[in-house]
């Protein structure tokens, strides 16, 4: 196999007929007040998810911020997968050594069935490989399948500062706990490890470019009163539904009164993207809300997830031609969203997002 840095600056290279002319070179800077651009999972539009080469490549062509979603092992390490659930984006279920893993748990209320991480060493973690999680979806991904480990966060974070020197520019990172109260009562608690890496790389500062995301607003008060981190926290919110163990509707967290109360420990809010403009009843784009403005009263940025390039995540009078998975007018899409106001937005195709900054 070759050389784990040469397949990354391949992989790098191979972006860059995706890219479009001219993106590149125009990234946010630090302390500029125009939108940035997340890296969803890294450059999961081009790379599987959550491998370095994935986060690599989201700085390459642009992204001021890269997205690791942070778990845990056995040994109360953090490493970078969607959800504790691995069988989809790694190649786990091939490996007849892990097989008596496979289980069903109950994970925030859902049953689940599969391999996870708290059941794996980070050194059995890392004999294993990623592969891409929607073939179907992203078949020209599935070429790097089995080619990149499963990072640990501390592996994200030195890859940000060798990035954020080659390209003169400092990349910022955006971790998000994922079921922090379901480690938590397996003993495995993310917030410890997590406040400990950052101050190890001496990010947990006033300006760093770091935020803290998560779905559960407990885990931020908790973060932010008990851990006392000094970076900014984003509060991720749904259209229906209440985070877990919280019986507070998103919905409530949204109204001028939530948002102000959001504000005594969080800087920001990641609503889905239909909680700024909701789709009509025939799926095209409708009237923006009044989210964008009433976050701003309060004193939160707004950044809005998830950015598709492909036709089935689009709405209806930007998807071109009848192939699900072919590219539609995402540029489109993420102009109309720009022009609410967001302070960024999350994209799973990193150099669309900055094309679309320069023209919204």
């Amino acid at each position: 196999m070759a050389d784990r840095r040469q397949v990354l600056r391949m992989g790098a290279v191979a972006a860059a007929a995706p890219a479009l002319a001219g993106t590149i070179a125009s990234p946010a800077r630090a302390g500029s007040r125009r939108p940035e651009i997340f890296g969803h999972r890294g450059a999961s539009g081009y790379r599987p998810e959550h491998t370095l080469a994935s986060y690599e490549l989201a700085a390459r062509i642009g992204a001021d911020y890269i997205e690791p979603d942070l778990v845990a092992t056995k040994d109360h390490v953090l490493v970078c997968r969607h959800e504790p659930e691995i069988g989809g984006t790694t190649d786990v279920a091939s490996r007849p050594e892990f097989a008596a893993r496979r289980k069903t748990v109950l994970l925030d209320g859902v049953s689940v069935t599969g391999w996870f991480t708290e059941d794996f060493t980070l050194a059995e973690l890392k004999s294993l490989r990623a592969v891409e999680r929607l073939p179907a979806v992203r078949q020209e991904n599935t070429l790097y399948d089995g080619l990149f480990e499963v990072p640990t966060f501390d592996e994200v974070l030195r890859l940000r500062a060798r990035l954020s020197k080659e390209l003169g520019r400092d990349i910022g990172v955006i971790p998000e706990t994922k079921h922090p109260t379901y480690f938590s009562r397996l003993g495995l608690d993310l917030e410890t490890p997590l406040v400990r890496a950052l101050r190890r790389h001496r990010l947990d500062r006033r300006g760093a470019r770091v935020w803290i995301q998560s779905f559960e607003a407990a885990n931020l008060e908790t973060l932010r009163r008990r851990h006392r981190v000094q970076v900014s926290l984003v509060f991720l919110t749904s259209a229906a539904g209440s985070p877990f163990n919280d019986p507070t509707p998103y919905g409530e967290y949204l109204s001028p009164a939530g948002l102000k109360q959001l504000s005594t420990y969080a800087d920001g809010i990641g609503p889905e993207k239909n909680q700024v403009i909701p789709r009509n009843a025939d799926a095209t784009l409708g009237t923006p809300t009044s989210l964008v403005r009433d976050a701003h009263a309060a004193g939160l940025k707004v950044i809005p997830y998830t950015f598709r390039a492909e036709n089935q995540f689009l709405p209806a009078g930007l998807r071109v031609g009848a192939d699900p998975n072919a590219y539609g007018r995402a540029i489109d899409e993420q102009v109309t969203f720009l022009r609410t106001g967001i302070d960024g937005l999350f994209t799973d195709q990193p150099d669309i997002g900055v094309l679309a900054r320069t023209l919204a």
